[in-house]
């Protein structure tokens, strides 16, 4: 995950809370790479290494290594997966001699810019006859994605947060194939919207607590701050995420998968 340095650091443990809900994109994007015993994986944003497990469960005679730019996120996943391999650097560090068979990113090059550069990049590493594989969340393509750049552009926030709104960054399917059509084989696209049952309308806040609405609180110059806005978000949640039956309440995720053969 890309991290300024002037904001504070992820929680992986708030992350984590949904980390079911969270994998299942990567056991879709993982197992549909087709690739048969690929020698040297990387996870580029691996977080707290819940995506990188994906990996080395398919493939497990493989050298798998995860990378991520946040000291909290690698960590957690030394902690928790101390025989595995964790890089903590950025993508702008990447050594591009060192070439992998599998380029795999699930739900972060969102918080890197510039994906004309980025794309290509990755594309780079990837070694001939392997794959890059990438999953992005549609953020600002589902209602709590718009509303929060609504209420970010109020007067009352516009001052602190204006600079959030540029954070987020993910194209269409057909910028990502302009990109990689030239020098690819093959590339599989499809987009996905995962319906998850949460338990309540602030499990949305809470969800969305650790990844999206981050940028945007870590703007703030107090706690009192970071509540009245988050209790904007809820307000906007409400109107647009009814509650069901039982209490429960279904917040579709949108997600885009590629895959990129070289």
């Amino acid at each position: 995950m890309n991290l300024d340095k002037n904001n504070s650091d992820w929680n992986p443990q708030l992350y984590l809370k949904f980390k079911n809900e969270r994998t299942q994109p990567s056991i879709d994007l993982v197992y549909r790479i087709n690739i048969n015993n690929p020698e040297k994986i990387i996870d580029i944003g691996c977080g707290p290494g819940n995506s990188t497990q994906i990996l080395c469960q398919r493939w497990p005679d493989s050298c798998v290594t995860g990378l991520d730019n946040s000291h909290a996120m690698i960590e957690k996943a030394k902690t928790d997966y101390p025989e595995q391999k964790w890089i903590l650097s950025d993508t702008d560090n990447l050594d591009q001699k060192i070439k992998y068979d599998v380029v795999f990113s699930n739900a972060a090059i969102q918080w890197i810019p510039e994906h004309e550069k980025l794309i290509p990049s990755l594309f780079n590493i990837t070694k001939i006859n392997g794959a890059m594989a990438i999953q992005l969340p549609k953020f600002r393509d589902m209602p709590i994605g718009k509303s929060i750049e609504q209420i970010s552009a109020k007067s009352r926030w516009n001052c602190y947060t204006s600079e959030a709104d540029d954070l987020f960054t993910y194209h269409d399917y057909s910028f990502y194939y302009e990109l990689l059509a030239e020098h690819s084989v093959k590339i599989d696209m499809w987009e996905t919207s995962y319906i998850h049952t949460l338990d309540s309308q602030e499990a949305i806040l809470e969800w969305i607590r650790s990844t999206a609405l981050k940028p945007y609180l870590d703007c703030l110059e107090n706690n009192d701050m970071k509540h009245e806005f988050e209790e904007d978000v809820l307000d906007e949640i409400k109107k647009n995420y009814p509650l069901q039956k039982k209490g429960k309440v279904l917040f579709p995720f949108k997600r885009l998968f590629f895959v990129a053969y070289k």
